[in-house]
C-alpha cells in the first residue's frame, strides 16, 4: 500500500486563513488542513480572480498565471511556486502590489538528474553514444545543471558548461564553453536554463536557426529546462534534415498542445515530468510549508516525507538496469506518443516514481 507521512512534535490548530491550492500538489493537504480550516483545491489552469479575491495565500504550479488580471483588488499576501522555475509570476507586479513570492530552488534537481542519467543510459544502448568518446555540453550550470554535469562525468564524459551569468561571477572552474563552442564541440547538448524573456542573458529560443545551423558534429539534443528555450520550429527541421542524431525533449512549446509531428520524430518525448519524482515533489511540499508558516508566524511543527515503493519491488541485472528499473523514461514517452491528447492528464496523474540517489540509502535513511 502507498501512503505518505507527516511527523509532527506538537499539537496545532488550524488558522482562520483562507488557501488556494492546485489541486494536483501532490501530499500537501493532510499538513495543510492542520494549518487552515479553509483550503480551497482548483485546477491550476482554473484559478481565476473569483477564487482568489477573499485569499491569503496561494500554492500553485507553472500552470496558473499570477499577474495583475488574477490578482487585483484580492487580499492575497504570499504566494508561492511548488516549481523551480517562476517564469509563470509576474513578479514585477507581485512587488508592486507587495505581495511576497517564493519558488522551491533545487527541489526536483534530483528527479531532473535522474530523468537525464536514464536518457544515457538508453542512448548508450540504442543510439550508440559511447561516453569515453564524447562531449556533453550543460546549458545551464544551476541547481539542475550542476547535477547533470556530476552524472555525465560519472559516467565518462568530457563536460563543458556554457553559463553566462555564472561565468560573469568569476567564482567558478569550470570549463566553460561559449554557446558557438557548444555547438561545434559538442556530441550532446542538454538545457538546463531558466526562461529569461529579455536581457543581456535571454534564453527565449536560445536553440535558435542560427544555433542548429552551427552544429558540427550531429549531437544528441535534450531539452528539460523550458519548452520555448529551444525553438520546437527549428528542432524539428534539425531533425528532418539530420543536422542532430536525435532528440529527447520534455518541455514543449504551446504546452499542452505540442506539436504532434515533432513528438512522432523525437526519440523520447515526455510530458514535462522530468521533475516529477516523488522525491522532488516532497522536497517542494516542505519548501512551501516552510515559507508559508514563515510568513504568517505559524510555528511549523510539520515534515513531509515520499511515500515508499512496493514492499516487493525488485531490480534485476547490472548498475544501468536498477537504474531504468527505478526510472526508464521511454514508458512514459510511449504513453504520451500514444495519447498525445493527454499530456495533462499524464502530467497531472503522474504514477509513483523514487530517485535511485535516495533509494541507494534507504536502508540507512528510513
Amino acid at each position: 500500500m502507498l501512503y505518505f507521512v507527516i511527523i509532527t512534535v506538537c499539537i496545532t490548530f488550524a488558522f482562520s486563513m483562507k488557501i488556494v491550492i492546485d489541486d494536483k500538489i501532490p501530499y500537501i493537504r493532510n499538513v495543510i488542513s492542520r494549518i487552515t480550516d479553509d483550503a480551497v483545491y482548483v485546477k491550476g489552469s482554473e484559478i481565476s480572480a473569483a477564487d482568489v479575491k477573499d485569499a491569503d495565500a496561494l500554492v500553485v504550479r507553472t500552470r496558473t498565471r499570477c499577474d495583475r488580471s488574477l490578482l487585483e483588488g484580492s487580499r492575497v499576501k504570499f504566494i508561492a511556486t511548488a516549481t523551480i522555475g517562476y517564469d509563470h509570476l509576474d513578479t514585477d507586479y507581485l512587488e508592486e502590489a507587495g505581495i511576497r513570492w517564493v519558488n522551491c530552488p533545487g527541489c526536483n534537481a534530483g528527479s531532473v538528474a535522474q530523468y537525464i542519467h536514464s536518457v544515457l543510459i538508453l542512448l548508450q544502448r540504442h543510439k550508440g553514444l559511447v561516453p569515453d568518446n564524447s562531449t556533453l555540453a550543460v546549458v545551464g550550470c544551476g541547481h539542475v545543471g550542476i547535477k547533470i554535469k556530476e552524472v555525465a562525468e560519472k559516467m565518462g564524459f568530457h563536460v563543458i558548461v556554457n553559463d553566462p551569468p555564472l561565468q560573469d561571477e568569476g567564482k567558478s572552474q569550470m570549463d566553460f564553453a561559449s554557446l558557438e563552442e557548444v555547438a561545434r564541440r559538442s556530441d550532446v547538448i542538454t538545457f538546463h536554463v531558466p526562461l529569461i524573456k529579455s536581457g543581456k542573458y535571454k534564453t527565449v529560443h536560445l536553440a535558435d536557426y542560427d544555433f542548429f545551423r552551427k552544429l558540427c558534429r550531429q549531437p544528441f539534443i535534450i531539452n528539460t529546462s523550458r519548452g520555448q528555450v529551444v525553438d520546437n520550429h527549428e528542432l524539428l527541421d534539425a531533425l528532418s534534415n539530420g543536422r542532430i542524431r536525435d532528440a529527447v525533449v520534455d518541455t514543449w512549446e504551446d504546452e499542452p498542445h505540442i506539436n504532434r509531428t515533432l513528438l512522432s520524430k523525437v526519440y523520447i518525448g515526455t510530458p514535462h515530468i522530468a521533475g516529477y519524482s516523488a522525491d522532488g515533489k516532497v522536497n517542494a511540499d516542505n519548501m512551501v510549508i516552510d515559507a508559508l508558516c514563515d510568513f504568517f508566524h505559524i510555528e511549523n511543527t510539520y515534515h513531509i516525507v515520499p511515500p515508499e515503493l512496493p514492499y516487493n519491488y525488485q531490480f534485476i541485472g547490472d548498475a544501468d538496469d536498477y537504474s531504468l528499473g527505478l526510472y526508464n523514461p521511454l514508458l512514459d514517452s510511449n504513453r504520451l506518443k500514444s495519447n498525445p491528447e493527454s499530456f495533462e492528464e499524464l502530467r497531472g496523474n503522474y504514477p509513483l516514481r523514487r530517485e535511485f540517489f535516495k533509494l541507494n540509502k534507504r536502508k540507512q535513511s528510513y
